[in-house]
Protein backbone atom coordinates (compact mmCIF):
# COMPACT_ATOMS: atom_id res chain seq x y z
CA UNK A 1 0.00 0.00 0.00
CA UNK A 2 1.28 3.16 -1.12
CA UNK A 3 0.17 6.44 0.73
CA UNK A 4 -0.14 9.51 -1.69
CA UNK A 5 -0.39 13.08 -0.63
CA UNK A 6 -3.38 14.36 0.47
CA UNK A 7 -6.12 11.72 0.78
CA UNK A 8 -5.64 8.98 -1.78
CA UNK A 9 -4.53 5.61 -0.96
CA UNK A 10 -3.40 2.78 -3.46
CA UNK A 11 -3.57 -0.74 -2.43
CA UNK A 12 -1.60 -3.26 -4.84
CA UNK A 13 -1.82 -6.93 -5.41
CA UNK A 14 -5.16 -7.29 -4.19
CA UNK A 15 -6.53 -10.58 -4.63
CA UNK A 16 -9.62 -11.49 -7.47
CA UNK A 17 -11.39 -13.35 -4.43
CA UNK A 18 -11.15 -10.04 -2.52
CA UNK A 19 -11.84 -7.52 -4.92
CA UNK A 20 -15.86 -7.42 -4.82
CA UNK A 21 -15.50 -6.77 -1.20
CA UNK A 22 -12.96 -4.64 -1.15
CA UNK A 23 -14.99 -2.23 -3.49
CA UNK A 24 -18.11 -2.79 -1.42
CA UNK A 25 -16.41 -2.31 1.72
CA UNK A 26 -14.84 1.14 0.40
CA UNK A 27 -17.98 2.60 -0.95
CA UNK A 28 -19.67 1.85 2.18
CA UNK A 29 -17.06 3.75 4.00
CA UNK A 30 -16.89 6.66 2.16
CA UNK A 31 -14.38 6.12 -0.46
CA UNK A 32 -14.00 6.22 -3.78
CA UNK A 33 -11.90 3.97 -6.49
CA UNK A 34 -10.42 6.40 -8.64
CA UNK A 35 -8.51 3.93 -10.37
CA UNK A 36 -8.22 0.59 -10.90
CA UNK A 37 -5.85 -1.63 -13.27
CA UNK A 38 -4.80 -4.91 -13.94
CA UNK A 39 -1.22 -5.29 -14.15
CA UNK A 40 1.05 -8.12 -16.08
CA UNK A 41 3.31 -9.73 -13.65
CA UNK A 42 5.33 -10.94 -16.66
CA UNK A 43 5.16 -7.58 -18.73
CA UNK A 44 5.95 -4.44 -17.19
CA UNK A 45 4.68 -2.52 -19.91
CA UNK A 46 1.04 -4.57 -20.41
CA UNK A 47 -1.57 -2.76 -18.31
CA UNK A 48 -5.43 -3.03 -18.48
CA UNK A 49 -8.07 -0.05 -17.04
CA UNK A 50 -10.38 -3.40 -17.68
CA UNK A 51 -10.23 -6.87 -16.58
CA UNK A 52 -8.85 -9.07 -19.00
CA UNK A 53 -10.19 -11.85 -20.67
CA UNK A 54 -7.76 -14.06 -18.78
CA UNK A 55 -6.84 -12.53 -15.48
CA UNK A 56 -4.51 -15.21 -14.30
CA UNK A 57 -0.85 -13.59 -14.04
CA UNK A 58 -2.18 -10.02 -13.82
CA UNK A 59 -2.51 -8.38 -10.22
CA UNK A 60 -5.13 -5.73 -9.50
CA UNK A 61 -3.97 -2.68 -8.08
CA UNK A 62 -6.43 0.03 -6.97
CA UNK A 63 -6.09 3.93 -5.94
CA UNK A 64 -8.48 5.26 -3.51
CA UNK A 65 -9.72 8.56 -2.15
CA UNK A 66 -11.68 9.88 0.08
CA UNK A 67 -12.82 13.41 1.93
CA UNK A 68 -10.99 12.63 5.23
CA UNK A 69 -7.98 10.30 5.77
CA UNK A 70 -9.29 8.77 8.78
CA UNK A 71 -12.00 6.24 5.94
CA UNK A 72 -8.69 5.28 4.48
CA UNK A 73 -7.15 4.11 7.49
CA UNK A 74 -9.71 2.30 8.42
CA UNK A 75 -10.48 1.03 4.78
CA UNK A 76 -6.89 -0.11 5.46
CA UNK A 77 -7.31 -1.53 8.33
CA UNK A 78 -10.14 -3.84 7.40
CA UNK A 79 -8.32 -4.86 4.28
CA UNK A 80 -5.29 -5.94 6.46
CA UNK A 81 -7.25 -7.93 8.95
CA UNK A 82 -9.06 -9.63 6.10
CA UNK A 83 -6.10 -10.53 4.18
CA UNK A 84 -4.71 -12.21 7.84
CA UNK A 85 -7.74 -13.84 8.83
CA UNK A 86 -7.67 -15.70 5.12
CA UNK A 87 -3.58 -16.25 5.43
CA UNK A 88 -4.19 -17.56 8.98
CA UNK A 89 -7.46 -19.62 8.10
CA UNK A 90 -5.43 -21.07 5.02
CA UNK A 91 -2.75 -22.26 7.51
CA UNK A 92 -5.21 -23.95 9.90
CA UNK A 93 -6.06 -26.15 6.63
CA UNK A 94 -2.78 -27.02 5.86
CA UNK A 95 -2.07 -28.41 9.31
CA UNK A 96 -2.05 -32.11 9.33
CA UNK A 97 -4.25 -34.16 11.68
CA UNK A 98 -2.74 -35.52 15.05
CA UNK A 99 -4.16 -39.02 15.62
CA UNK A 100 -3.86 -40.31 19.48
CA UNK A 101 -1.70 -43.81 19.67
CA UNK A 102 -2.36 -45.00 23.23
Amino acid sequence: MKKFPDRYLEFKNISKDVIDWFEDVAEENNCRIEKKEWKSKYNSYVTYDYEPFCSDGFEINVIVSSKDISYLNFLKYLYTEKVNTIDFLNNCIKIPTMKNYF
